[in-house]
């Protein structure tokens, strides 16, 4: 097919278009480099069936030639308050992305007959009252709250899909991502992977907030990017959860983290410093995935971050 990527230079986007490529698509992949970087994808400029333009999604899209597919991958993704790259910190853009830019290539599509799939999110589900969370679950969002430009900007891209599948029979799909992790994450990213690996790798203890007995489910990301083009070729328009349902506690994946990189420092125990409404538990239903997709996840935790901790130790040593 010939594919155009949306955040093509990030972390989800870079891996994405690797995959597509290696699958003998055509891909344009999009990126403003507001949060994505060039080197993530330097490896596949020599690749004669990829493109990159430097875009806004917010702004109509080019005429991009016979497009016949669209992933919308495009938004600030971390809820780093220190960072300049967290969307508390690019809040306008944020919601932007997921609104314009979702518009923009909705547009694209209908005018192309051309099927899309957007990058949607868990905390679609905000802090849920529901667990596991499954897509039937409506959630339990603030609108109002700190984490609210994210949130409700990916709220309203899937309602947008919807509108345009269900007036125009635009094919569309909708991944609703968990945690995923894997190399070319941001190290300034503000999660826990990067975080909990980088101090580990400098010999610092690894900051906990709280008690440790909140939990994530990881994902490898190429698991999840397994489960992005599998969800593509498929038929399927609704909402399909992507994500490890392993639940782990933080103090057991600090634990880990510490064994894989020979940390002796330990761990260390700070007043909860939570990014308002961030959920306390976290953890896919991923039956929809399993029964229309035949996926699920494949990758051990501890074998992911294996292939992670490398990543992390060379961009610290290029710091």
């Amino acid at each position: 097919m010939y594919v155009v990527v949306t955040g093509a230079a990030g972390f989800l986007g870079s891996h994405l278009c690797e995959r597509l490529l290696a699958e003998g698509h055509r891909v344009i992949g999009l990126d403003n480099l507001i949060t994505g970087d060039l080197e993530n994808i330097a490896h596949l400029n020599s690749n004669p069936n990829f493109t990159f333009l430097r875009h806004d999604v917010t702004v109509p899209l080019p005429d991009l030639g016979p497009v016949e597919a669209v992933l919308h991958f495009a938004s600030p993704a971390s809820p780093n308050l220190n960072s300049p790259f967290g969307y508390p910190n690019l809040p306008i853009e944020t919601l932007r992305a997921g609104s314009l830019g979702t518009l923009n290539c909705l547009e694209l599509c209908l005018a192309r007959t051309a099927r899309f799939l957007l990058a949607s999110t868990s905390e679609v589900y905000g802090d849920p009252l529901v667990h596991p969370q499954s897509e039937e679950y409506w959630g339990h969002v603030n609108p109002i709250g700190p984490r609210s430009m994210y949130d409700e900007a990916k709220r309203f891209a899937e309602a947008a899909a919807m509108a345009y599948h269900r007036k125009y029979g635009l094919s569309t799909r909708i991944a609703r991502i968990f945690n995923t992790y894997g190399p070319r994450m941001r190290l300034d990213d503000g999660r826990v992977v990067p975080n909990f690996i980088r101090q580990a790798l400098e010999g610092h203890p690894l900051t906990i907030y709280g008690d440790g007995s909140h939990t994530r489910s990881f994902c490898y990301v190429d698991d999840l990017i397994e489960g992005v083009y599998r969800l593509l070729l498929s038929d399927f328009c609704e909402p399909v959860n992507l994500g490890s349902p392993q639940e782990t506690t933080i103090l057991e994946f600090a634990h880990l983290i510490n064994q894989l990189t020979g940390n002796q420092a330990g761990v260390i125990f700070q007043p909860e410093n939570r990014l308002g409404d961030d959920p306390q538990r976290r953890q896919p239903d991923i039956r929809r995935a399993r029964e229309r997709l035949g996926w699920e996840p494949r990758t051990d935790l501890a074998e992911g971050l294996r292939r992670t901790i490398p990543y992390v130790k060379q961009k610290l040593a290029l710091a």
